[in-house]
């Protein structure tokens, strides 16, 4: 829990160094405006360690600062609009979450910066993971490049592995660069992977099922 609150507070760190300090806002008469664009609900985990990680900084909503949240409840198809929307409150910053997120940020301004948290390949969206480039930064977990060195491991724990099965959801389209390099760890560890196709929760039972046959 507690390298959680750490971990957002960094998040959080990120984006208010990039706008005006709570007190000199204050004296000009204008709060700091955060504008958050949420991919699920209000009850996401994660937005909770946002806002606590803002209460740590010292940072406390509609006193030294404003948070203008908008969440696509799912439905990724609305996140531009959202972004749209935020970037005509003339938010100071604007926090997203993965791929989807910065890209409809990215689509919504030029001008207001971004900070991302993501675990998806972002190469198109980004110079690079260490120069981003452009008005976004961030963090993430690099969960796609680890998908090699998962497979690896795999290797080393299972004695006389020859063919592993990948379960992924083929509407989302970070699956297939990951897909991509477990192959290339395949190739190198002589191992054969195969990819079967899971679209809902529904589908992971008979799948796993029909695996073990």
């Amino acid at each position: 829990m507690k390298t959680a609150r750490v971990f957002f507070a960094l998040f959080v760190a990120f984006g208010l160094a990039w706008v005006p300090l709570a007190a000199n806002a204050q004296q000009a008469g204008k709060l700091p405006r955060l504008g958050w664009l949420g991919n699920y609900l209000p009850t996401f985990p994660a937005y909770e360690g946002f806002r606590e990680g803002l209460r740590e900084l010292g940072y406390v909503e509609g006193k030294n600062i404003i948070i203008e949240a908008r969440w696509a409840e799912g439905n990724l198809d609305r996140l531009p609009e959202l972004a749209r929307e935020l970037v005509r409150l003339n938010v100071d910053v604007l926090y997203v979450g993965g791929d989807q997120g910065l890209r409809a940020a990215k689509q919504a301004t030029e001008i207001i910066p971004i900070v991302v948290l993501a675990c998806d390949p972002l190469d198109s969206l980004i110079v690079s993971l260490a120069r981003p480039g452009g008005s976004a930064t961030g963090l993430t977990c690099i969960s796609s490049d680890l998908a090699g060195k998962r497979l690896e491991l795999l290797g080393k724990l299972v004695s006389g592995l020859s063919h592993v099965a990948v379960l992924y959801n083929p509407e989302d389209m970070n699956k297939a660069p990951e897909y991509r390099l477990m192959q290339d760890a395949a190739r190198k560890l002589s191992l054969t992977v195969q990819a079967f196709e899971v679209s809902d929760p529904s589908q992971l039972l008979w799948r796993t099922r029909t695996l073990r046959r």
